[in-house]
């Protein structure tokens, strides 16, 4: 399951389009493989005319989404323009998509906030109608949710049979969905509280992701070996003193400072040790593809350089 490193930014915003282009190069010029951009309603940019302007500054950058909320878009309107921004880029594109999971999302939209079971049987019939929009035939589907009669799906995406699609989670039913269905599995905190507070972050244990990889891989059986783990560090500080920041954070994620160093969505320590921490992490966990915040990125860079493509 572990394969070569690679590593990507997730960003959400710039002050202006000259400033988001930069950003895109910078990323780029540093050895980072992706750009990723979240989905929510509150001060970020529109994920696909916001990585469609990255696509146009850069020539090798990935662009993706961490993740688009399924209830957002109808999926033939998401599988169109996820479809049309591949063949934008030359074949660039990673499908992240979700159940969905933020209340204040829901709250502002006014978009009905069904109980989990719900959204995320509703997103699994999206994630079927965007791979068969994505195949070559016409495709039709009869859904609980949705229904889609004879459409062609195009223009058909660039990437064959279709761009990588990432589902991340951290609760067991999307975890064994993304294990049967996607081509890269995110692990994630368990966002159920709706919100990020500490209940939420002390799903991110180093404990709670052994069980969550325990479930990926039974469910995917025979896939194991063709899936790339994917996990996203919201934290990370370059200092010699690494246990001493962790005593000092700890409070906000709920957990006792070694636990806190030991948590895969947490990096801190020298670069030497850093770099070593997520060896150890691909071993562990088969973690292979890192991504880190935009605030990172510079920081991060020579970790990049020293293990991209190892």
């Amino acid at each position: 399951m572990a394969g070569t490193f690679r590593f990507g930014i997730q960003i959400s915003k710039a002050s202006s389009g000259p400033k988001w282009a930069e950003a895109a190069r910078k990323m780029e010029e540093l050895g980072y493989s992706s750009l990723f951009i979240p989905d929510h309603f509150g001060d970020q940019f529109a994920p696909m005319p916001a990585l469609m302007a990255a696509a146009d500054a850069t020539s090798t950058l990935r662009l993706g989404t961490l993740v688009l909320d399924n209830d957002y878009r109808h999926p033939l309107v998401l599988a169109k323009e996820l479809a049309t921004l591949d063949v934008l880029s030359g074949g660039r594109v990673e499908v992240g998509l979700g159940a969905g999971w933020m209340t204040s999302d829901y709250e502002q939209s006014g978009i009905p906030h069904d109980r989990a079971g719900v959204r995320i049987s509703r997103f699994e019939e999206g994630l079927a109608i965007i791979k068969g929009l994505f195949a070559e035939e016409s495709f039709s589907f009869s859904g609980e949710y949705y229904t889609i009669t004879n459409n062609e799906g195009l223009p058909k995406p660039i990437q064959k049979p279709h761009p990588p699609i990432l589902i991340g989670g951290g609760g067991r039913r999307v975890l064994s969905i993304a294990a049967r269905e996607a081509d890269i599995v995110g692990v994630n905190f368990s966002l159920a509280e709706g919100e990020v507070n500490p209940t939420v972050a002390a799903t991110g244990t180093a404990e709670a992701t052994r069980e969550k990889v325990a479930i990926i891989r039974e469910a995917a059986g025979e896939r194991l070996s063709e899936m790339e783990m994917n996990v996203m560090v919201f934290m990370t500080q370059v200092t010699d003193d690494a246990a001493g920041m962790a005593e000092r954070i700890s409070g906000g994620f709920g957990m006792p400072a070694d636990e806190v160093l030991k948590s895969p969505h947490v990096l801190i320590g020298s670069i030497d040790e850093i770099a070593e921490t997520i060896i150890q992490r691909r071993e562990e966990y088969g973690f292979s593809y890192v991504c880190f915040s935009s605030d990172a990125m510079e920081a991060m860079a020579p970790v990049v350089q020293r293990l991209a493509g190892s």
